[in-house]
């Protein structure tokens, strides 16, 4: 028969990864350990020093992260809340949050935000253009493999909103959720759809498998979902967020969908874009109209929260497109090795 602290280490769930600094370093070895013992942790200004954007940081803050979802393989679930983890990752988010406000000063109107994501750019769609105009099957594939970091569990961060939400904005939002999280059909799920693609692709389903190989920059798209979802003060920049994934994703998922087409990714590959496209479109005019509409309505000063949220996803997105069109490019992996 278990004991009360058997019961507390999960035998499912990924693995922990390799750190990747002495941030990263530092939680993985917390995590290997009992939450009991005298465990050093890098302390709460560590973060001070480290690059906002880096891998360093960024891997040190999903593994806090994913202590709210999955968690990990023979780590201890009393983690999850461990007083000296909050406050390290306190300082991460603080340098994160610092860094995203000070490179997204480009005014608080909701406006010149939403005007920003609408205008298609002249060179046709960055990455999803790219994928559908020249993009090889690997590329398809490295492409998946990193994004599903963030497919994966797309609509769960989003979820941590609706308490936070009321009326019109609260009903909207659980609408949209409910199509994502499959209308009640779990072969519909949107994460369900996302991992037969991955097979189409010849790729690991397994949650957290390519964590590894993904990026600063992949990291950092996925750890903004989370530190806008956790924290209530930050509603309205996930709520900014999860308007810009959908006012952006229809057209992209319609060049994504062109790309496995193209280079015969398999049905599953072009059905999970393909679904996108027109549900998208819809959910576009829900979130602009009911979500963000009443949000603002009950809490009108929390626009400039709701075009931060916008802003900082639209720098995230380039920062991820520039540096894999770069690799790309040069004729180099996009990942950090090998799949």
């Amino acid at each position: 028969m278990k004991t009360v602290q058997e019961s507390r280490i999960p035998l499912t769930g990924p693995a922990l990864p390799a750190g990747r600094g002495d941030l990263s370093h530092g939680v993985v070895r917390a995590l290997r350990s009992d939450p009991g013992d005298e465990i050093r942790l890098p302390s709460r200004g560590a973060a001070d020093e480290a690059d906002p954007y880096g891998e360093d940081l960024h891997l040190a803050l999903y593994l806090c992260y994913e202590l709210h979802y999955r968690g990990f393989h023979d780590v201890d679930s009393a983690w999850e809340w461990n007083p000296g983890l909050l406050g390290l990752r306190a300082g991460l988010e603080r340098r994160f949050l610092d860094a995203l406000r000070a490179d997204t000063g480009r005014g608080t109107g909701l406006e010149e935000a939403f005007a920003g994501i609408l205008v298609e750019p002249v060179e046709a769609g960055g990455l999803s253009g790219h994928l559908r105009d020249e993009g090889e099957l690997w590329q398809l594939r490295e492409y998946a493999a990193q994004r599903s970091l963030y497919h994966l569990k797309e609509a769960d961060p989003h979820a941590w909103v609706i308490p936070r939400l009321r009326g019109r904005a609260k009903a909207a939002m659980v609408a949209v959720e409910f199509d994502e999280f499959g209308a009640g059909q779990a072969a519909r799920m949107h994460s369900r759809l996302f991992a037969d693609l991955m097979r189409d692709l010849d790729l690991d389903t397994t949650y957290g498998r390519y964590v590894d190989v993904a990026t600063a920059e992949m990291l950092a798209i996925v750890n903004l979902m989370s530190v806008f979802g956790l924290h209530r003060a930050l509603r309205g920049a996930l709520v900014g967020h999860f308007a810009a994934v959908e006012v952006t994703s229809s057209p992209a998922s319609r060049r994504l969908a062109e790309a496995m087409r193209r280079t015969g990714a398999g049905e599953a590959a072009v059905h999970f874009y393909a679904e996108h496209v027109e549900a998208d479109a819809v959910h576009e005019q829900v979130v602009r109209r009911d979500v963000v509409g009443g949000l603002l309505e009950e809490e009108p000063w929390l626009e400039a929260d709701v075009a931060f949220g916008i802003h900082a996803t639209d720098l995230l997105d380039a920062r991820l497109a520039e540096k894999t069109l770069t690799a790309w490019r040069d004729g180099r992996t996009s990942l950090r090795g090998p799949l």
